[in-house]
């Protein structure tokens, strides 16, 4: 071999090693960058009052007419609300727009329209209360570059933006409905690894750590009517009166198809969810899901929520059905569980401005 060909070989080599060098840096960056949330999670953890994290008795409380009225508990499935995504709809064909903005409008409209339909279209029911059914993915987060990239602010600093919304949103409804129990289990979209991980998967997702944060506010208020469950599993039981809630997000439901999207996949997963439950003797009468953005009312055991979102560019890009926001909403009978239900329809497109 020439002095020119061994030459060529060394830089070449020399180049392979500064890319694998850059390659382990990078690495190294990733997981400093981690284990520095983890830690300041942590940090934030130590100082959570467990006071307000504590199952109701009014959930249980058996049923009895009062004036010739049924009673029941109203049931608020709150999955997918994506909050600070962006979506624009010169890149929907028109037929949807969100940013924080518009978030707090929908917001403020699934709570009065929560109200409206739980006094006026499901009259004749005296409430023993509202519980909320969080499926996760409140926040779009990061773990998508073009989500970094077009979201109105990094996930922490959009966490701490809409604690006061949250916390507003709860009060308003226990005002109408006395009181109000939140129950929640993270989304994948809001995790702090890129890849799903199990072990502490909820204590390792930002949802966990903001339904604490709200948590908290509420009991620094000194507020007892809003009570919290938070989820340091992947899914959680919920029980209201005889009827078990299986509430979880739903992202580990893999497969589907054009033509039965993820009804397949959901019911396969139902079947294994309520095998688990049984072998572990903590039965399931329903299972709750979110993140397929498609509102799907109580049937066969089985209950998918919306999302406040609505249509996104992902959505549109691969020729999905273009769903628009929508939350479900229903009541829970001590006779016979989830009865009478309808979605709630925050969307105002006037109101919104686009």
């Amino acid at each position: 071999m020439s002095l020119r060909d061994e030459t060529k070989a060394i830089d070449a080599q020399l180049r392979i090693e500064k890319q694998d060098l850059a390659a382990v840096k990078a690495e190294l960056t990733r997981t400093q960058r981690e284990l520095d949330r983890a830690h300041e999670i942590e940090g934030l953890i130590n100082r959570f009052d467990p006071r307000n994290l504590v199952i109701p008795k009014w959930m249980a409380r058996p049923s009895k007419n009062s004036k010739g009225k049924h009673r029941g508990t109203l049931t608020l499935q709150f999955s997918d609300a994506h909050f600070d995504e962006v979506v624009d709809p010169d890149q929907m064909y028109g037929y949807n727009a969100y940013n924080r903005g518009i978030a707090v409008l929908r917001l403020r409209a699934l709570a009065e329209k929560t109200i409206l339909m739980g006094r006026e279209y499901f009259s004749g029911v005296d409430y023993d209360g509202l519980t909320i059914l969080s499926t996760g993915d409140i926040f779009s987060g990061d773990i998508h570059e073009e989500l970094s990239r077009s979201n109105e602010a990094a996930l922490y600093a959009t966490a701490v933006y809409w604690v006061g919304h949250i916390v507003t949103f709860l009060t308003v409804l226990a005002d109408e409905f006395g009181v109000v129990h939140v129950a929640s289990v993270p989304g994948n979209h809001t995790r702090n690894s890129h890849k799903p991980v199990y072990k502490n998967r909820s204590t390792n997702n930002m949802e966990w750590l903001f339904w604490h944060y709200v948590a908290d506010v509420l009991a620094a208020k000194g507020e007892e009517r809003i009570t919290f469950e938070i989820s340091n599993a992947l899914q959680l039981m919920v029980p209201i009166y005889d009827t078990r809630y299986s509430i979880e997000h739903g992202d580990e439901f893999k497969g589907g198809d054009g033509q039965v999207g993820p009804l397949g996949p959901l019911k396969r997963g139902q079947l294994r969810s309520a095998q688990q439950h049984i072998a572990m003797k903590q039965p399931l009468d329903w299972m709750v899901v979110g993140h397929f953005h498609t509102y799907m009312p109580p049937a066969q055991g089985l209950i998918m929520g919306g999302t406040l979102k609505g249509y996104d560019e992902y959505a549109a890009g691969k020729h999905l059905f273009p769903n628009q926001p929508e939350q479900g909403l229903w009541v829970t009978t001590p006779e016979r569980g989830p009865t009478v239900f309808a979605p709630v329809q925050p969307m105002n497109r006037k109101l919104e401005g686009w």
